[in-house]
């Protein structure tokens, strides 16, 4: 216990990993992660592409809501043991709507079953992911990963404060207030030696709470959904029909699992980085097969492909609280909000413009822990190449044309849709196809 409690410290950690904390302060902690992700965004364009009605749609963020639960118990709890919360992938939803449309939503559902099954068996029992991992991801390419991480969420976060419905001046003002406050309980959290861990602890919530009010008085707040939301909606299996197998989408699905696995490999490090917890070979080929497991157990209940949200992973920095604890209560509280469907509108509800503010601070405390990794590394001319080309490309990546973008092959449409895979790629294959010899004779 000592042990962990020096790391956590080192570490700038309030809560290690593996510390006990109480039920009570683990769900309000738990809770802060929740309020803070936009888990419902993801399921709401595919369903918008999907062409589902409104209650179909509401049904479908309930079962994304409900996966999730189940995927963040089963990674945090039982398989990886880091603090990693799961939630609705960004990069299948070019796949599953086009499968979707054509085939019917029982092909689709049929596609994601065998993809998330393969990803599990790379992890266990082949045990390939972990030697694929440490054979081609030193230090310098785990580093700039985790940059690519941060540097793909900054440009969404401002994008969807500019592009949110309403006022942009008022937009950006509540966005403003709203980073601006969990800056401040961040620095309080550092500076006051009493009740400074309270400010620190909660300063999500106090941005939350403190950016909701600012913008009720833009009047841009509307809670009335909540009240026609049921109480109760009970899960069911196979949702959309009893799954149907077609081979071109299941192995479409399979290309766009493994790419997944990427992205979410990706938040692993930069949870690694945060809680200074080692990834070993038994801890990835474990995380490999949970995440295989999770993405199969939600696609039963109708919801969609999950990775590891780098943005909670952020958070944990913010926070200064590693608990799995605290994780696996915000794993309950899923679970709840795919149970209750009044309680998952009611997060819905909550302005995009504050959680993009907050969300905002959370990929600078991201992309500062990618450059923690490689601060110690020589920059020469090699790894200033493995680090500055996929930063360059992920950017470019912000600012390509969509009209172009649909008319690529499928694959390259997905692959190019997700800024993490593109920069996490590159730095992989950079990596290996620059030869290490200047290096080597420049040292001698």
């Amino acid at each position: 216990m000592q042990q962990q409690q020096t790391t956590a410290q080192s570490n700038g950690l309030l809560v290690g990993v593996d510390d006990k904390i109480g039920t009570g302060k683990a769900f309000l902690l738990g809770l802060q992660h929740v309020l803070a992700m936009d888990l419902y965004i993801a399921p709401i364009i595919i369903a918008g592409l999907l062409g589902l009605s409104g209650g179909d749609t509401s049904f479908f963020i309930q079962m994304c809501f409900l996966a999730t639960g189940i995927g963040t118990l089963i990674q945090t709890g039982i398989f990886l043991r880091l603090p990693v919360v799961q939630g609705p992938s960004y990069i299948p939803i070019g796949a599953m709507a086009a499968i979707g449309n054509k085939l019917g939503l029982a092909a689709m559902t049929g596609s994601l079953l065998p993809g998330a099954l393969l990803i599990a068996i790379l992890g266990l029992p082949l045990k390939w992911f972990a030697k694929a991992v440490r054979k081609v991801i030193p230090p310098v390419v785990g580093g700039t990963v985790i940059m690519v991480v941060g540097v793909t969420l900054i440009p969404s976060a401002m994008n969807s404060i500019f592009t949110s419905p309403g006022n942009l001046g008022h937009n950006v003002t509540v966005a403003g207030v709203s980073a601006a406050v969990l800056v401040v309980c961040m620095l309080l959290g550092n500076k006051l030696k009493r009740g400074g861990t309270l400010f620190r602890l909660l300063s999500v919530i106090f941005a939350i709470v403190i950016g909701t009010l600012v913008a009720s008085f833009y009047g841009t707040v509307d809670f009335s959904p909540v009240k026609d939301a049921s109480w109760v909606k009970l899960p069911k299996l196979f949702p959309f029909g009893t799954p149907t197998f077609d081979l071109s989408a299941v192995l479409t699905m399979a290309v766009v699992y493994l790419i997944v696995l990427i992205e979410t490999t990706g938040t692993w490090f930069v949870v690694s980085s945060v809680t200074g917890s080692e990834l070993t070979e038994k801890r990835l080929n474990r995380g490999a097969f949970g995440e295989g497991i999770g993405c199969f157990a939600g696609s039963i209940f109708g919801g969609s492909p999950m990775t590891g949200y780098s943005s909670n992973a952020g958070l944990i920095a913010v926070t200064g609280v590693a608990s799995r604890m605290a994780i696996m209560a915000g794993g309950v509280i899923l679970l709840a909000l795919g149970l209750l469907p009044k309680l998952s509108v009611l997060i819905t509800c909550i302005p995009e413009p504050v959680i993009n503010g907050i969300f905002a601070i959370v990929c600078v405390a991201i992309l500062m822990n990618g450059m923690k990794v490689i601060q110690p590394l020589k920059i020469d001319d090699r790894n200033m190449m493995i680090v500055g080309i996929p930063i360059a490309l992920t950017l470019g990546l912000t600012v390509f044309p969509s009209d172009v973008l649909y008319t690529l092959p499928d694959i390259v449409n997905y692959i190019l849709s997700s800024g993490t895979a593109v920069g996490a790629i590159a730095a992989l294959v950079l990596n290996l196809v620059i030869p290490k010899g200047k290096e080597r004779n420049s040292e001698g």
